[in-house]
C-alpha cells in the first residue's frame, strides 16, 4: 500500500471546545461549495516529512475530481504513479514497475484521508472540532481536531481561499509527527471531465495485487 500509506493519514485521540461561530461558518461555506461542484482540476505539490529522520520527499502532479467520488491523482515526479478512485475500486498503478494495487473504494473514503479532504467528503463541522486562526496571505486557516478516534491523525490544518471557499492547502499530522502537506495550484472549477478518465484497466503484463477479495 505504498501510495496509500502516503495519502491515507487517519485520526486519533484529542478533543477541543466547540468551533467559534465564524470558523463554523467558513467550514459550512466550504462544504456547500464542494457539494455544488461538478468537477475540478488542479496541479499539486505534496511534501511528506518523516518526523524521526527529518527527511522530506516532494511529489508533484495533477489532481482531477468528478462528482460524486471520482478522483484521478497522477504523480509525475519523483516517479510516475497513477491513483484512481472509481465506483467500486481504487487503483494504484506504477507504470515503470508494471505493478498495480486494487483496494475497495469504501475503505479509502470512509476514513479521514487526504483523498477525503480534496474531494470535499471530509465533513468538517461533523467530523472535527474547528478553530480559526488569523487570516494570512489572503487565506483563512482552520485547525481541525477529530471528534472520533482513528489510528494515525493527531491534527489537520486547512487553508481556504475566501473568494472560492475551496481548499488551497491541507496539512495532516499523524501520531508519530509525520507530516503530509498538500498544496493545490491552478485550480479550475467545473471543467468537463469524461467519466472514462476515471476508469482503469491494467495493461497487459501488469502484476495486480487485488486487496478487494475477502
Amino acid at each position: 500500500m505504498r501510495q496509500l500509506r502516503t495519502v491515507l493519514v487517519f485520526s486519533l485521540f484529542l478533543c477541543l471546545a466547540a468551533a467559534p461561530a465564524r470558523a463554523g461558518q467558513i467550514a459550512g461555506q466550504m462544504q456547500r461549495q464542494y457539494e455544488a461542484l461538478t468537477s475540478f482540476t488542479a496541479s499539486f505539490v505534496q511534501t511528506l516529512t518523516n518526523a524521526q529522520t527529518g527527511e522530506k520527499e516532494v511529489r508533484k502532479g495533477t489532481i482531477s475530481f468528478r462528482q460524486p467520488t471520482f478522483v484521478r491523482w497522477e504523480t509525475v515526479s519523483p516517479e510516475k504513479q497513477l491513483l484512481l478512485v472509481g465506483d467500486s475500486a481504487v487503483w494504484d498503478y506504477y507504470a515503470d514497475e508494471k505493478t498495480a494495487y486494487k483496494y475497495p473504494t469504501a475503505d479509502v473514503l470512509s476514513s479521514k484521508t487526504m483523498l477525503r479532504f480534496i474531494s470535499g467528503k471530509a465533513r468538517l463541522e461533523q467530523d472535527f472540532y474547528v478553530t480559526e486562526h488569523a487570516e494570512k496571505d489572503g487565506l483563512v486557516e482552520l485547525e481541525l481536531v477529530p471528534k472520533e478516534a482513528e489510528p494515525g491523525l493527531v491534527s489537520a490544518t486547512v487553508w481556504v481561499t475566501p473568494m472560492t471557499s475551496m481548499l488551497y492547502r491541507v496539512l495532516l499530522v499523524d501520531f508519530y509527527g509525520n507530516k503530509n502537506d498538500l498544496a493545490l495550484n491552478d485550480l479550475l472549477l467545473n471543467p468537463d471531465l469524461p467519466r472514462s478518465g476515471f476508469e482503469f484497466t491494467p495493461p497487459a503484463g501488469t502484476k495486480v495485487f487485488d486487496n478487494t477479495r475477502k
